[in-house]
Formats: C-alpha cells, sequence, structure tokens
C-alpha cells in the first residue's frame, strides 16, 4: 500500500515532457506544471510560439504570455514564476532520511571508505560516522550546526536550499527588506548594495512564523464566522424553495382560471351562434311544414271531386268554410319577423384582445428582504494588559500606543505621561514580561521607525529619542528640537511629521524643520495636533482636539478632506490609526469612530468602556487601546 502510494506521489510529480522528477518546477496560465530547462527546450521547436511571444502547453496547448517578450527566447521559460508548492512536496518527499537511507558517511564515502553513517547534519545534508561528527563538530564554521542520531527510526527533515538563478551555485539565504525579495549574497552585493535593510532569512523565521500563526488564527475565525453563516444561508435557501413551490402553484392557479375564463368566453360565443342559427332554422323550416299542408288540402278537395260522393264533397267545403285552410299571399317577401340569412361571419376583436393579453395581469410578485446595515466588524475584547508596574510613584497615565513584533515576539509599547517612561509589555517563554525606559519628562506621542525602534516625542524636554526594542527597551539617541513636539508620525526612512502648536512639521532625522503645515484659506488648521498617524498613501491624518475635526494633509500641506461633524456626533478626538484595508480609527469620548480611507463617517465601535487615548492596528487588523492605567487588545469579528 505504501509503495503504491509513493509511486502516485512520484507520478504526480513527473514531467510529462522528459518524464523526469520535476527540476525547477514552474507552472503555465492553464495550471500545467512542467522542468523550467523543459519548457525552454519546448519553446525552441515552436517557431509559431516564438512568433506571437507565447510559451504553448505541451499538455493542452493553451499558451501564455511572456512578461517580457523583449528578452532572449532562451531566457522566457524563466520568467515564468516557480511553483513552490510543487517543489515543496518534491523536497518533503526526499526530504525525510531513515535508518539505512544514509547507511555511509558521506564524508568518507569521498574518501573512498564505507564507514556507516551514524549521525546526519541538516545544515550540511550529510551523513556522518562518529568520526566524522567530532572534526564537524569541532570545525568553526559548522560547530553550531543541527546533527540527528540516526541509530533509531527517527525521521529527520532536511532544510531545503534554494539555489539563485543568477549564481547557480549560490544558495539564497538573504532577505532585501526595501524590495522585499529573497537573494543570495552576490546578488546582495551587486544589486542591494544602497539598500538599508538587507537580514538574513534565519533572523526573520521567529517573526515570519509570528505572522503566519497570527494568519492562521485569524482564518481559523474567519472560516468558523462563515461557517455560521452558510448555515444560516442554508436555512434560508430552504425557507426559498417552499416558497418557491408555493408561488409556482399560485401563478399555476391563476393561469388556469384565466384559461377557464377564456374558455367560457368561447361557450358564450358559440351559444350565441348556435340560438341564431337554430331560430333562423325554424323559421324557415315552418314554410316548408306548411307547402306540406297545402298540398294534404289539395289532396282531399282533388279525392273529393272525383269521388263525386255528396258526402266527401260535404267535408271538403266545410273544411274549407272553417278556415281550417287559410291561404295567405304567396310571396318571397321578409318580414321583420321572418327575415332570412344570408350569410354568417366572425369577426374577432384581434386588436382589443390583443391589448387585453398584453395588459393582463395574472397577479403580482412581491419580494421582500430583511433590513440589513453595511455588514461591519463587531469588536470583542481579547485581552486587558495593566500598564501599572514596580516602581511607578504615580498611577499611569498611558498616552500613546505602538505594536511590534522582535524575534517573533509581540511587543506592546507606550508611552506612560505620569510616571515619564516608555513601557514594552510582551510575552517571553509563556512569562509575562515587561521592560521600562524612564525620560527626563512626559512622553506623549509614539511611532515605529524600524521592525525594532520607535521614536517617542518628550514635548516639555524639546526632544525626540530613538529607542531600540528588543523586546526589552533601550535608549539609543536623543535629538533636540527648537520646539515642543507631541504627536510623531514617520513619513520615510529620511524624514517624519511632528505635531505642536499651531501646525505640523516635517522634519529630517537630525530634527531640521523642511517645511511647516499651518493654514489652509488663511484658517490655521491645527491648534493641538497631538495624534497623527500616515495612510498607506502617504498623506497625514491629524487628530485635532481644539478643531474637534480630522484632517488628510499631503507631505506638501495640501488639504485633503477634513472631517468636522457637528450635532450629535461631534468630535473629542484623540489617537487616531489606520486600517489593514484602508479604514480609519479616532478614538472619541468612550467610543472609536470609523471613518472610509476618504474620511466619510461609517459606524461608532460603542464596546469600548473607558476613555481611550492612543490607538494601533496590527496587520491582523487587531485593535490596541491604551487611556488610563491599561491597554486593550481588541479583535473585530
Amino acid at each position: 500500500m505504501a509503495t503504491s502510494r509513493a509511486e502516485k506521489v512520484t507520478e504526480f510529480l513527473t514531467c510529462v515532457i522528459c518524464q523526469e522528477l520535476y527540476t525547477d518546477p514552474c507552472t503555465l496560465k492553464c495550471d500545467h506544471t512542467f522542468c523550467r530547462k523543459c519548457v525552454s527546450a519546448y519553446i525552441q521547436t515552436r517557431p509559431d510560439a516564438v512568433q506571437s511571444k507565447t510559451i504553448p502547453c505541451a499538455f493542452c496547448r493553451q499558451v501564455t504570455k511572456v512578461p517580457d517578450p523583449s528578452r532572449p527566447v532562451e531566457e522566457w521559460a524563466g520568467q515564468i514564476k516557480p511553483s513552490i508548492i510543487i517543489q515543496g512536496l518534491i523536497d518533503t518527499q526526499a526530504d525525510v532520511v531513515k535508518t539505512g537511507s544514509a547507511s555511509c558517511c558521506s564524508v568518507c564515502e569521498k574518501l573512498g571508505e564505507t564507514t556507516p553513517g551514524a549521525s546526519w547534519c541538516s545544515e550540511c545534508q550529510v551523513s556522518l560516522c562518529e568520526r566524522c561528527v567530532k572534526i564537524h563538530r569541532a570545525s568553526p564554521s559548522s560547530h553550531d550546526h543541527e546533527i540527528c542520531d540516526l541509530s533509531g527510526e527517527v525521521k529527520v527533515k532536511r532544510r531545503r536550499k534554494v539555489m539563485c538563478r543568477e549564481h547557480k551555485d549560490e544558495a539564497i539565504k538573504l532577505v532585501c527588506k526595501d524590495c522585499h525579495k529573497a537573494v543570495c549574497q552576490t546578488c546582495w552585493v551587486i544589486n542591494h548594495g544602497k539598500c538599508e535593510s538587507v537580514v538574513t532569512i534565519v533572523s526573520m523565521i521567529p517573526t515570519m512564523k509570528y505572522h503566519l500563526r497570527k494568519n492562521a488564527e485569524q482564518l481559523s475565525k474567519k472560516v468558523h464566522e462563515k461557517q455560521k453563516i452558510v448555515q444560516k444561508r442554508n436555512k434560508t435557501i430552504g425557507r426559498i424553495k417552499k416558497k418557491k413551490i408555493t408561488v409556482e402553484n399560485h401563478i399555476k392557479t391563476a393561469v388556469e382560471r384565466a384559461i377557464a375564463n377564456i374558455k367560457q368566453k368561447r361557450k358564450q360565443l358559440m351559444n350565441e351562434f348556435k340560438d341564431i342559427t337554430d331560430k333562423q332554422t325554424k323559421k324557415l323550416k315552418a314554410e316548408e311544414i306548411e307547402m306540406q299542408m297545402y298540398k294534404q288540402h289539395c289532396e282531399f278537395i282533388d279525392q273529393a271531386l272525383v269521388s263525386d260522393c255528396e258526402m266527401d264533397l260535404y267535408d271538403a267545403y266545410q273544411a274549407w268554410e272553417s278556415g281550417a285552410v287559410e291561404l295567405g299571399d304567396v310571396r318571397d317577401t321578409d318580414t321583420a319577423d321572418t327575415r332570412r340569412i344570408d350569410d354568417i361571419r366572425f369577426t374577432p376583436d384581434t386588436d382589443n384582445v390583443q391589448h387585453i393579453l398584453d395588459d393582463l395581469q395574472l397577479g403580482k410578485i412581491e419580494v421582500t428582504y430583511q433590513e440589513q446595515g453595511t455588514c461591519l466588524p463587531s469588536p470583542v475584547r481579547v485581552d486587558v494588559i495593566d500598564g501599572k508596574m514596580a516602581g511607578d510613584e504615580v498611577e499611569p497615565d498611558l498616552c500613546d500606543i505602538t505594536v511590534l513584533v522582535v524575534d517573533g515576539i509581540q511587543t506592546v509599547v507606550v508611552t506612560d505621561m505620569n510616571n515619564l517612561c516608555v513601557k514594552s509589555f510582551y510575552t517571553r517563554n509563556n512569562l509575562t514580561c515587561h521592560s521600562k525606559l524612564p525620560l527626563d519628562n512626559s512622553p506623549h506621542g509614539i511611532t515605529q521607525l524600524k521592525e525594532n525602534q520607535v521614536m517617542v516625542a518628550v514635548p516639555a524636554s524639546s526632544q525626540i529619542v530613538t529607542v531600540e526594542v528588543t523586546p526589552y527597551l533601550v535608549l539609543l539617541s536623543t535629538i533636540t528640537t527648537i520646539k515642543w513636539y507631541f504627536s510623531l508620525a514617520v513619513l520615510s526612512p529620511s524624514s517624519l511629521a511632528a505635531g505642536t502648536m499651531e501646525c505640523v512639521d516635517i522634519l529630517d532625522m537630525a530634527g531640521h524643520v523642511l517645511r511647516s503645515v499651518t493654514t489652509h484659506n488663511n484658517e490655521t488648521l491645527f491648534p493641538y495636533p497631538h495624534y497623527m498617524c500616515v495612510n498607506n498613501k502617504g498623506n497625514i491624518l491629524v487628530s485635532n482636539w481644539e478643531k474637534k475635526s480630522v484632517t488628510c494633509v499631503t507631505s506638501e500641506g495640501d488639504v485633503v478632506w477634513r472631517y468636522a461633524p457637528t450635532g450629535d456626533r461631534a468630535l473629542n478626538p484623540y489617537g487616531i490609526t489606520t486600517t489593514p484595508t484602508g479604514d480609519i480609527l479616532v478614538a472619541d469620548s468612550n467610543n472609536v469612530v470609523r471613518l472610509t480611507e476618504t474620511g466619510d463617517y461609517v459606524t461608532d465601535h460603542q464596546d469600548i468602556d473607558w476613555y481611550p487615548k492612543g490607538l494601533y492596528v496590527d496587520r491582523h487588523d487587531t485593535l490596541y487601546v491604551c487611556g488610563g492605567g491599561q491597554t486593550r487588545e481588541i479583535n473585530f469579528m
């Protein structure tokens, strides 16, 4: 059974062109997969494909457009995206090493010896004997490699090495975060020397695992919610089917009733026609009867005259005298009562009937729909973090918040105005941990600078400090500014926006003012821009407590839109952030207001049961709210 299953897997992973296990598999538009070299060779045999600048499928003949046909034909196949799933299956099938599969030491085998392999190095992908293991561990280049014992029925997973397409002998081990591309060492030196953020893939593993787990959790929740929705929809479909049968029967009944009425009209017309013809026929038959009566009297008189019998003559005479036989005026004339039918026709009222049929309303189908508002996510509180730490002299007042993932550890970083410090909260090895960084004065706004760095505004000291999050907090640098800045938002690696009294300044990373955004149409835009963030278009969203508004401006100072409602919806805005979908969340009194990315009101999330200040939404659509002495984690379901 196992052999049969393995054969099926091998058959699935076999290229139909070369009949070998896939080598660098790539999948065409038609979803058929081939070795990349086989695709390249196949193109060479198809001049029509070269002329049309397409790649034909050797299996179904469907064509795939070449992304960049200006490149040489030999490079066309290299432009097709690799089939990661197929390659993963190939690697998985070849990755499991059992006892006996690595019977010989790979190092000794190269020296012509056949020493039994006792261990496996997952980094070098070689089996080692006991002697070579010692040498391997003693070598500076391989002392930290993971080595697994092969003495039992232990399955050992080999790490898949992905080789660079341009530099075939080099494995891809680096990631350029600026270009969002995995590269080899040579590619980094040649093409990414000016990029600021190039790290090893290994260093990203904890963070990648964290986000993948979070994504899996979110997807599981969505699957669960969708299952509920599908169950409700199935019940609705069942009700619709039952209603459908009922309505179809009603329609049939209405049609049958209309047909019955038409048949009744036909019967009336036929009866009317029969009455007219029968009446006329009877009148015409009466003259024939009268004629027969005359003939009978003529015969009676003739018989009396021939017989010459006194009594016969007397009876005939007496009948005539008594008026038994009346002789009218025998002329072919019609009176009002004896009009003859000359012709009979039926003239259908076609136009009127057609008009009636066109306007005929057998009934009306009415559909009622359930009242459904805009389907918006509802906030569900997940966790509460107490902002108080040992050494706090007063109750904390958490002002602003951001969340980082450092080496796979989610870290919540907040500013505490009352205790003059920045705090971080995280969980490591299932233990709740925290860190505190004291400052000279009360910190206010906070923004993420890099993956493990934040910038904090300390207005009373005219400072902007940069803090490294390990997730332990470490002060890296301090910038002294000419103004008191309350809010911060990073615009680019070389500039940031900072809010102060009556303006928003664009600064370089040394704290120098590049330009200021102050007025619009001779009106002061930002009397108190205490909170701000940057949206996915690079525009600055400013929450203005005094103006009770949210304003979107470009980094050049142009106003894109302003949201300043009055009446029941009048704002008392504090923290502001954006969601992964582009929506805007604004802290307002004891709730959070949701706006579209163009500044249109969507709804209020009323389930925030205390006065919120700082807001932050991560890429998994989890909302973090700080205020007073607490931070709350809220999921939208």
